[in-house]
């Protein structure tokens, strides 16, 4: 069936066929049936329905419904809605007549007999019919969910996590990964990800916008660069992906276009979990908008799609057995996509040629320093836009990154994406100094005393000032105490160190005369 007609196109063909439908006989009515089903798409049923009611319907005549309840019923549930904290209907239900009980015994409200049985008697459904207008004035109206159009949605198969039974190498799943930072605002790019059920194979491209003509866009060179041909795509339902222009797009070049259910991520756990250990983990989670980070995105994926795809093993699930709570998973051994689909006997020999050829040529420690590179021009991006004013830092040479190969691990986390920004030292206080008035009486007992400890100093200063010192400052004392050596140790070796007049150091002359 094609596309359906719009309400008003229906209405129209209503008007025009609801008087011959009343006026027809048993055999012209069935003939009428077939015209109006064949156009709206409708049930025979519910087409029937819509003809008959459409003659009693007064076009300029508004509708008229059933009002129960005066307004001074609803300023009365308000006012018991208010007492009782905004409730919901249901619960405002079940304490209706207590409220009524006491407002009135109080003095706050005053209902005769016909107002208060009919508030005694209205439904929880009534009262959050009635209370809507206020509840949307105070807390505002709802923010509608976007949906695509379901007519659109109906043209494309479900597929379930289930559904996939050992496919061949070509079927993948998209979806989107959004860098944004935690902040939709603006323009964020968006990375299209695609991973095949089969080997594990995932590629990506950068969007600077979420827009179904760049999605067709970034197909098209996705499928330029990968291995295999592409048999089929399966997809969440962003609007991006569930449109005309994408399955004309997938008709065009015979792709089995699928989707998932709604809100369930677990039918598309391949690409789920391949767009936090491919592309979160090689971008990390900062805000990325505008054609200069776009182009250092495009950079980084280059390097990423020949690294994970010929060097990265990956596990892949074998079977899932669930035996009451307890869940069982048992995994294929850990294997690249490439070696994957070099055991495949559904892949081609040229394209397992092709595949062997690549390998053979790729070194994997060039590409993780061009893998680092990327990372780090992408970060200073992102300080740079945070904070402005931030210079790329200098690519080290092939001969240096692979010198300090086995040295890098010293230097903390190697991707610059994901490097936490460091906190200033701490030299502020708190609290104030309870030794600030006495700490230079401290200190002339230490030069009378090097070898004093806190615990020796505290009863003295305890001694001379009654009631102000007490031994749960003992700790504070020996910090003090501590930073104090540490200083005049220090100073000493600076003196130590320190060049004469003729530029040659004291050091040796100490040693000497200790010697």
């Amino acid at each position: 069936m094609g596309r359906r007609i719009t309400m008003a196109t229906r209405d129209e063909v209503l008007q025009a066929l609801s008087v011959r439908y009343v006026n027809a006989s048993r055999g012209e009515k069935g003939r009428i049936l077939d015209e109006f089903t064949a156009v709206s798409g409708h049930h025979r049923k519910h087409a029937v329905r819509l003809l008959n009611r459409w003659r009693s319907r007064s076009e300029d005549a508004p509708r008229r419904g059933r009002r129960v309840y005066k307004q001074a019923v609803r300023e009365a549930l308000l006012a018991v809605w208010e007492a009782a904290d905004r409730i919901c209907g249901k619960r405002l239900r079940a304490v209706l007549p207590t409220f009524v009980d006491s407002l009135e015994h109080h003095g706050h409200l005053g209902l005769d007999d016909e107002l208060r049985a009919q508030l005694l008697a209205m439904s929880a459904s009534t009262m959050d019919r009635l209370l809507a207008p206020a509840r949307e004035a105070t807390a505002g109206k709802r923010r509608r969910r976007r949906s695509t159009d379901s007519s659109v949605k109906r043209r494309i198969p479900v597929r379930t996590f289930a559904d996939w039974d050992n496919p061949e190498p070509g079927f993948f799943e998209g979806d989107f990964v959004v860098h944004s930072g935690g902040s939709m605002a603006g323009q964020p790019i968006h990375t299209l990800c695609v991973t095949d059920i089969a080997s594990g194979w995932t590629d990506g491209v950068p969007l600077l916008a979420r827009e179904k003509s760049l999605v067709v866009a970034a197909l098209d060179a996705l499928r330029a660069q990968l291995p295999m041909r592409m048999l089929g795509l399966d997809t969440d339902n962003d609007g991006a992906f569930i449109n005309e222009t994408l399955i004309d797009y997938c008709v065009e070049n015979r792709l089995v276009f699928t989707r998932c259910r709604a809100r369930r991520k677990n039918d598309q756990a391949w690409i789920e979990q391949k767009n936090g250990a491919v592309v979160r983990r090689m971008t990390g989670y900062a805000r990325y908008e505008g054609l200069e980070a776009g182009v250092i995105l495009g950079d980084l994926f280059r390097v990423v799609r020949l690294y994970v795809n010929y060097f990265q093993p990956s596990f892949k699930l074998r079977e899932k057995i669930r035996e009451g709570a307890k869940v069982t998973k048992r995994y294929f051994s850990p294997a690249t996509p490439c070696d994957r689909l070099l055991a495949e006997p559904r892949v081609d020999d040229a394209v397992k040629q092709h595949l062997r050829d690549e390998r053979a040529r790729l070194d994997p420690v060039l590409l993780i320093k061009e893998l680092r590179d990327a990372q780090s021009r992408l970060a200073a991006w992102a300080r740079e836009a945070q904070t402005g004013g931030c210079a790329t830092p200098d690519a080290p040479t092939v001969e240096g990154f692979i010198r300090d190969l086995p040295k890098l691990w010293q230097l903390g986390e190697p991707r610059a994406t994901h490097q936490r920004t460091p906190r200033p030292a701490r030299t502020w206080r708190t609290r104030k100094d309870p030794f600030e008035e006495v700490w230079p009486r401290v200190m002339q007992w230490l030069h009378d005393q090097p070898n004093a400890s806190a615990s020796d100093l505290l009863p003295r200063l305890e001694q001379r000032h009654p009631g102000k010192f007490s031994n749960a400052q003992l700790r504070t004392l020996q910090r003090r105490v501590h930073s104090w050596r540490r200083a005049m140790a220090t100073q000493l070796l600076q003196m130590y160190t320190a060049p004469t007049e003729d530029g040659v150091s004291t050091r040796g002359d100490v040693t000497r005369g200790r010697a």
